[in-house]
């Protein structure tokens, strides 16, 4: 191949070609050794405690890469409980009464939830889906919503999924070529927040509050952009968090509460993006 029939022509061998020629010799005890196989193609030395920092940096280029390829420019986040099932679904992670009573109830926070991506999703069209695209954790309950909402329109969605012990496994309606897993929850919170235009958070528990006070505390001291942060569910959050006591305590600015906006629907979520960037 000449230079000039690819960007990507080099005089070098392709890592893939190597990678055929070394598997393809003769079964040796030589051969069969761990140390003889490529570093970069052997699982056991990918895996060593010592190879994080490579580990770190492949899981953040790996998905901006394919991101990049997509043209995808900008997202809309949308956090929520693993847990919430959909409306007449089955509560599936209640341990009593009264939790099988109060998930029963945040169903309507999944209906929403896939409104708000259709909504999203619709207006993503007409950058042929480079910009306003959903992303969620990938997971089931209001994860599952948001990329449903999107397929629904016939729109692209990413899942950033994560390696957990449960409640954590692709949902079908993830985009297959948009669908990424993740070691670390740091370079999974990178991705996150990196092409963020919106953050939208519906009840959950540890890990949507996480994300939440993580996106707070970066636009709180200036390390991102100012970017509407909307809140599914007056009563819920403000029973879950009392934001008026931290400013009463003085932890936390007056002006801080001004950070979040509190909405009942998807038609009132996506007014607040519009209004927010103008569209």
């Amino acid at each position: 191949m000449k230079p000039e029939d690819d960007n990507n022509w080099t005089p070098l061998p392709h890592s893939d070609e190597d990678l055929k020629r070394a598997r393809n010799v003769p079964d040796t005890p030589q051969t069969r050794s761990s140390t003889y196989r490529l570093a970069w193609d052997d699982e056991h030395f990918m895996t060593r405690r010592e190879l994080r920092a490579v580990r770190l940096q492949l899981e953040l280029l790996k998905p901006e890469m394919m991101l990049t390829e997509r043209g995808i420019r900008s997202t809309v986040i949308m956090f929520g409980g693993a847990r919430i099932p959909e409306p007449g679904g089955e509560a599936w992670a209640a341990k009593n009464e009264v939790q099988k009573k109060n998930l029963e109830a945040n169903s309507i926070y999944y209906e929403e939830a896939r409104k708000f991506a259709r909504l999203c999703s619709e207006h993503s069209a007409k950058s042929y889906y480079r910009e306003y695209v959903v992303v969620t954790g990938g997971g089931p309950g209001v994860m599952e919503a948001g990329n449903r909402g999107a397929a629904e329109v016939g729109a692209p969605s990413i899942g950033l999924n994560i390696v957990l012990p449960h409640e954590q496994a692709p949902n079908l309606y993830v985009t297959p070529e948009l669908c990424f897993n993740f070691h670390y929850f740091a370079v999974r919170k990178m991705h996150f927040i990196m092409r963020a235009k919106a953050v939208v958070v519906f009840p959950g528990g540890f890990g949507t509050m996480d994300e939440l006070f993580e996106t707070l505390t970066l636009i709180q001291t200036g390390r991102m952009d100012r970017v509407p942060v909307i809140l599914f569910g007056r009563s819920f959050w403000e029973q879950a968090v009392n934001i008026p006591f931290l400013a009463e305590q003085g932890t936390i600015s007056p002006t801080d509460s001004e950070l979040l906006t509190f909405v009942d629907t998807a038609e009132e979520a996506w007014q607040e993006i519009t209004t927010f960037y103008e569209l």
